[in-house]
């Protein structure tokens, strides 16, 4: 963190916009009465000149694990390198590993492309920052009050998605996009999202994609494109994909920097509480429209991960043992062969550790 007896730049800007950022958000809760969830996250972002005002759609968003291979990381290095050459943006968790690829790679074509102001926009939040520190590539962090908001400031400001092989904490992405995008209000708002991993991911994207058509439906999975080794194709997908969001904003008149437009219902906005009674009480059957069961589902991810990385989340599982996770066998089968997936390829949490379910299923 110091050179010759200095702090890094780099550093220094990360630590200011954690104070800055939980400094306002504080001010921002005290205003919560009068203000909307998504102006709050406006505001927030807007505070942290993370928004460029103007600016035609330029932002694609990376999703994906901090716990993946070498070949992984090469992999997203090389998607970030393509779309740096066509000019976009990288937004990311802000972490390691698929989180920091993109925004490698990018770097690198934005200098071949004599792009000086490109943006690696990193967003995190407390329980996430607090045991994973920002990569060194991120430009513009902005530390969210917590995930439902995190989530929200992705969608808003992202205008292509591209989703890289991950665990818990990538699945709970994933179903908070399609289940925003599944509320009837937003079927028709163009927003390209793309599948991706080396050659040698199909069987990962397969299981996924049986898991999202079988839980949610073909609506979900017609959402996205599933492109497998190829990271010049997804680039392309990508440019297209937001060239028809820049067309559809200018038709509508609406703001390229934050979408405005997406309907997002108070269940996906409200804070989860994580703790073993919350988790017990899941409403887990299928016997509800699949954009209410997606909210359920991303609830069950995220109390997954917090068991796994999250400080109060593990200091709860060291109390009270594993989560326990009751719903119909219906839904609890293809759930329990997804994760048992993820801990066989080392995807809960880094390699250099063995892990211990922080759940147990219960099929009622």
């Amino acid at each position: 963190a110091f050179v010759d007896g200095e702090m890094i730049r780099g550093v220094r800007e990360n630590l200011t916009a954690v104070v800055r950022d939980l400094i306002y958000s504080q001010r921002l809760l005290h205003e919560a009465d009068n203000t909307s969830v998504t102006v709050q996250i406006f505001r927030l972002l807007r505070n942290a000149k993370a928004l460029i005002p103007g600016k035609a759609p330029h932002l694609a968003v990376c999703w994906g694990g901090h716990s993946i291979s070498t070949e992984e990381y090469q992999y997203t290095k090389e998607v970030g390198y393509e779309l740096g050459l066509r000019g976009l943006n990288i937004c990311t968790g802000c972490g390691p590993g698929a989180m920091k690829g993109p925004m490698k790679g990018a770097t690198i074509a934005h200098a071949k492309q004599r792009i000086d102001d490109g943006l690696y926009l990193g967003l995190t939040e407390p329980g996430i920052i607090a045991s994973e520190a920002p990569n060194p590539i991120v430009s513009k962090l902005v530390i969210l009050p917590d995930i439902e908001k995190r989530l929200e400031a992705f969608v808003r400001v992202g205008h292509g998605f591209v989703i890289f092989p991950g665990g818990v904490g990538t699945v709970e992405e994933i179903l908070y996009l399609l289940g925003i995008l599944m509320h009837p209000g937003n079927r028709d708002l163009p927003l390209p999202i793309v599948f991706t991993g080396p050659s040698g991911s199909e069987a990962y994207f397969s299981q996924l994609d049986a898991f999202i058509k079988n839980i949610l439906g073909a609506e979900a999975a017609n959402r996205y494109q599933i492109i497998v080794g190829n990271p010049t194709k997804v680039a392309k997908v990508i440019k297209e994909g937001i060239r028809a969001v820049h067309h559809y904003r200018l038709h509508r008149h609406a703001a390229f920097h934050f979408n405005w437009e997406l309907e997002i219902d108070p269940q996906w906005q409200t804070p989860f509480e994580v703790n073993h009674e919350t988790m017990r009480d899941l409403d887990l059957n299928e016997n509800q429209p699949a954009h209410q069961l997606a909210v359920q589902l991303r609830r069950l991810f995220s109390g997954i991960v917090t068991g796994n990385v999250k400080p109060q989340g593990v200091a709860l599982i060291a109390r009270h043992g594993p989560f326990e996770i009751r719903g119909s066998r219906k839904l609890l089968d293809p759930i329990d062969q997804l994760l048992r997936s993820f801990i066989e390829q080392k995807r809960m949490v880094l390699p250099t550790r063995d892990y211990r379910p922080c759940y147990k299923l219960v099929r009622q």
